[in-house]
C-alpha cells in the first residue's frame, strides 16, 4: 500500500457532532470504567461529575458493565458484546484510554451516535522517549555489546549516528511532534508524512500527504511509525514498502503492530536490507513461538511498554476529568474522534490542547497521536 492511503471527500462522511449532548433527565448517570484507577481517582471523577455513579468495572465485569453505562472510560483488552451495547442506546460517550482505537472503533459503534473521543497526546512524551531510545539502541550497537558483555567479550565493534541522519516519521500527530521535538538536538534532517499535512513546525524539513509516503521511505536512514491502526494503514510497511526503504534503513516501530508484515520483516533483516529494527509493538501481542521475530537478526523486541509511566494513571484521570466537565456542560471536548477516519481530526485537538501548537503555515493543525 502506498501512503496512508488517500483521504476521502469530508464532503461524503456523516457530519461529526462538534459537541457533547447535555445530560439528559434520564436518572442518575453512570459512568464505568476498564483502566487501572486506584480509589482516588474514583474520588477525582465522582467530584468532576457531582451526583454520578461511578462503576470500576475492571477487565473482569467491562463487558457485563457496559449495556448499562451513560459514559465508559477505558480499554477493553476482553471481548466486548458493542453490538449489545449500542443496541441498549444507553451509552452516549466513549472516552478511550488509549490512543489507539481498534479496540472500540467497530462497524456498530462507527455506525452508531456514540461520541468517541481518544487519549492522543496524553503519553506522547513517553511513547517519543521510548522510540528515541529503540533507535539509540539500534545506532549505538547495544544488543551485540550487552551480547558481548554476556560472553566476557571486549570487542570494539563499529556504531552508527542518529546525529546528522535523515528521519523519517509516519504519522504526525501527538507522538510523532513530540519524537521531532526529542530528535532536534540531534541536528536530524525530519521529514515526515500524514494525513493531514498542515501546521509543520519549525525545524522540520518536509511534511507531506500520504502520497509521498513512497519517497520518504527511499530517503529516511532511521524510520519511526508513529501512525494510527485504521483500514488504511493495517500493513503499510509490507514487502513493497520495506524494498522501498534504503538499504541500510532502521525501522522503529511503537504504534501498533499490525502496521508491519511481520514476515516481510524478517527477511528484510535476514537480507541484510535492513540494517537493524525494534519493535515495541507487534501483530499479535505476544508474538506466536512460531513468528519469525523471534529469531530475525538485529531485531529488538519491547514487550508493548512505550506509554508506561509512573504517572501514566494520573494523567489519564486528569485528562478524563476535564473531558467530563466538558461533557455535562455541553461543551466541546478534546480529542473528539472522527470515527470513519478512525482518529481525532486536527483542528479541534490543537484548539483544545493545553500546550501552544507551532506556528502554522497554512489554515488547520494536527494534534491527534497514530
Amino acid at each position: 500500500m502506498d501512503g496512508l492511503g488517500q483521504p476521502g471527500s469530508t464532503s461524503a462522511r456523516p457530519p461529526l457532532p462538534v459537541r457533547a449532548p447535555a445530560c439528559e433527565n434520564r436518572g442518575r448517570m453512570r459512568i464505568v470504567l476498564c483502566y487501572p484507577a486506584e480509589p482516588r481517582h474514583l474520588a477525582e471523577i465522582a467530584a468532576a461529575a457531582p451526583g454520578a455513579e461511578v462503576v470500576d468495572a475492571g477487565q473482569e465485569r467491562v463487558a457485563a458493565e457496559l449495556p448499562a453505562a451513560d459514559v465508559f472510560c477505558g480499554h477493553p483488552k476482553v471481548p466486548v458484546p458493542w453490538n449489545e451495547v449500542v443496541a441498549a442506546g444507553r451509552l452516549r460517550w466513549i472516552q478511550s484510554s488509549a490512543a489507539g482505537l481498534d479496540h472500540c472503533l467497530v462497524p456498530v459503534v462507527v455506525d452508531s451516535e456514540i461520541i468517541v473521543t481518544s487519549a492522543s497526546g496524553v503519553l506522547a512524551d513517553q511513547v517519543a522517549e521510548h522510540a528515541l531510545g529503540l533507535a539509540i539502541a539500534c545506532t549505538r550497537r547495544l544488543p551485540l555489546f550487552l551480547d558481548q558483555q554476556a560472553r566476557r567479550e571486549f570487542v570494539r565493534r563499529p556504531t552508527r549516528d542518529l546525529t546528522g541522519a535523515t528521519v523519517g516519521i509516519v504519522g504526525f500527530g501527538g507522538v510523532g511532534r513530540r519524537l521531532a521535538e526529542v530528535l532536534a538536538p540531534f541536528r536530524a534532517k525530519i521529514l515526515a508524512t500524514d494525513w493531514f499535512p498542515v501546521c509543520r513546525p519549525p525545524g522540520i524539513e518536509f511534511l507531506g500527504g500520504p502520497a509521498t509516503l513512497p519517497d520518504l521511505l527511499a530517503a529516511a536512514d532511521v524510520l519511526f511509525l508513529c501512525a494510527p491502526l485504521t483500514e488504511h494503514t493495517r500493513g503499510l510497511i509490507d514487502a513493497a514498502a520495506l524494498a522501498r526503504m534504503k538499504p541500510g534503513a532502521i525501522l522503529v516501530n511503537a504504534a501498533r503492530g499490525q502496521l508491519v508484515d511481520e514476515g516481510a520483516l524478517a527477511a528484510a533483516l535476514a537480507s541484510g536490507h535492513l540494517d537493524s529494527a525494534a519493535l515495541d509493538v507487534t501483530p499479535d501481542e505476544p508474538p506466536a513461538a512460531s513468528s519469525p521475530l523471534w529469531t530475525a537478526p538485529r531485531l529488538i523486541i519491547t514487550p508493548h511498554v512505550a506509554g508506561q509511566s509512573g504517572r501514566r494513571i494520573d494523567a489519564m484521570t486528569e485528562f478524563f476529568c476535564n473531558n467530563l466537565r466538558r461533557y455535562l456542560r455541553g461543551e466541546p471536548l478534546r480529542n473528539l474522534v472522527d470515527k470513519r477516519l478512525g482518529f481525532p481530526e486536527p483542528l479541534p485537538v490543537l484548539q483544545e490542547t493545553t500546550l501552544q501548537p507551532p506556528a502554522c503555515e497554512s489554515t488547520g493543525s494536527d494534534g491527534a497521536t497514530r
